[in-house]
């Protein structure tokens, strides 16, 4: 095509004139020879709203003038011709005129540019979600169950699939940190807000995956311990001490502890729920067991933080021997140091890692967890020699083998 030189607004035209094809006749294509950069950030928010509704699924292909009034609607056409004659005189769109009644009207738009354009008004490009998804979709789980939930998202709009898979990310995450907890818990860890799962996407998880083997409760969560102490409540007394090896209490109940005696000579913390229940049925008279359910939760770390209050007295704890277990250790830990309490691993040495009949090789994640422990705050003596030696051998254990 033959275009003309620029005219002092630096517009070229394109005759499209033909005298064997009628349906050419009397029309020309008008576009800027040398584009200029738009300003998008300084144009009124109508303009900018326009061009939004405009470009958001356009392509390099001509779209019917009539169709981008019809999107304007009445009450912007007149922003819409202003708009496309500052958009040919940036050089962003080709304009198709057609000649009749003695006028040329504008028969076409092609948009020259309109990714850039997109990228300028922070617009998401057409089916950016289906493409994600289907980039997403390559990736396998290590769990089956959680690649058998992932097949079935495909039937979903890309953007839910999307969400949804996200969760499914999470949850192998969850499992992997051996975290236990509510749903509000795993709604923090997952999206950073503990209202930000919807009841269909509770649903829809309840339904594709036991939450139970991901320790995520839908019911009230519970304190497992041995207290040598009675608990006074507001309208009773409650003698722990009587029960002969331990008892679950919800967070209500401790909340509602206005006093309690005596305090126990020390809190022994076990991550193991079997070994756990094995300290718990003969610890001495005046200890205090304490069952650590993984990372701990929110609810439990507020439970613990009252019972504290309440029976102060030193911890030992007792985590497996890997890397996970220093990790949950340090956690658990500092609920005593902001308590003002002295804390110490129990049973977390390399003696009794060395001591289990069966060990298991490191994982990468386990390298990973382990070089980011040693790079943080130094260690306790304890953890650190743990660590060094789990390093050394390449291995680690679980306390049920020893506790």
């Amino acid at each position: 095509m033959d275009w003309s030189a620029p005219d002092p607004d630096g517009i070229r035209t394109c005759r499209l004139d033909d005298p064997l094809r009628a349906s050419l006749k009397g029309q020309r294509r008008l576009r800027r020879g040398s584009p200029r950069p738009l300003d998008l950030d300084t144009w009124p928010a109508e303009d900018r709203k326009l061009l939004a509704d405009w470009i958001r699924r356009a392509s390099d292909k001509a779209v019917r003038h009539e169709t981008l009034l019809r999107a304007a609607g009445p009450q912007r056409a007149m922003t819409a011709d202003r708009l496309l004659q500052t958009l040919l005189q940036a050089g962003s769109v080709e304009i198709e005129e057609i000649h009749e009644r003695g006028h040329w009207w504008p028969r076409q738009i092609r948009f020259i540019a309109p990714t850039e354009l997109r990228r300028n008004l922070g617009l998401a490009e057409p089916d950016a979600d289906l493409k994600a998804w289907q980039d997403l979709r390559q990736r396998r789980f290590s769990l089956p169950e959680l690649d058998l939930a992932a097949e079935a998202l495909d039937a979903l709009p890309p953007a839910r699939a999307l969400a949804r898979h996200a969760l499914l990310d999470a949850l192998e995450r969850w499992q992997a940190d051996q975290r236990a907890g509510t749903w509000r818990d795993f709604a923090q860890f997952a999206r950073g807000d503990t209202k930000q799962i919807s009841d269909a996407e509770k649903s829809w998880l309840e339904g594709v995956v036991s939450l139970d083997e991901f320790r995520i409760s839908g019911h009230t969560p519970l304190i497992l311990l041995r207290l040598p102490a009675a608990l006074h409540l507001t309208d009773a007394t409650w003698p722990l001490a009587a029960v002969p090896d331990f008892a679950a209490l919800t967070p209500a109940t401790i909340d509602a502890i206005t006093a309690a005696s005596p305090a126990p000579s020390v809190w022994r913390l076990v991550e193991n729920r079997t070994s756990f229940e094995r300290v718990a049925r003969t610890s001495p008279p005046d200890e205090a067991v304490l069952w650590l359910p993984g990372y701990p939760p929110s609810w439990w770390r507020r439970a613990v933080t009252t019972l504290l209050r309440h029976l102060p007295a030193p911890a030992r704890i007792a985590c497996d021997p890997d890397p996970d277990g220093i990790a949950i250790a340090l956690q658990a830990g500092q609920l005593w140091t902001e308590a003002g309490l002295d804390w110490q691993p129990w049973k977390m040495s390399p003696d009794d890692l060395d001591a289990l009949p069966a060990k298991r090789p490191l994982t990468e994640r386990d390298q990973t967890l382990l070089d980011r422990l040693e790079a943080g705050a130094p260690l306790p003596d304890a953890l650190h020699a743990l660590a060094a030696h789990i390093r050394q051998q390449q291995l680690k254990g679980e306390q049920e083998g020893y506790l």
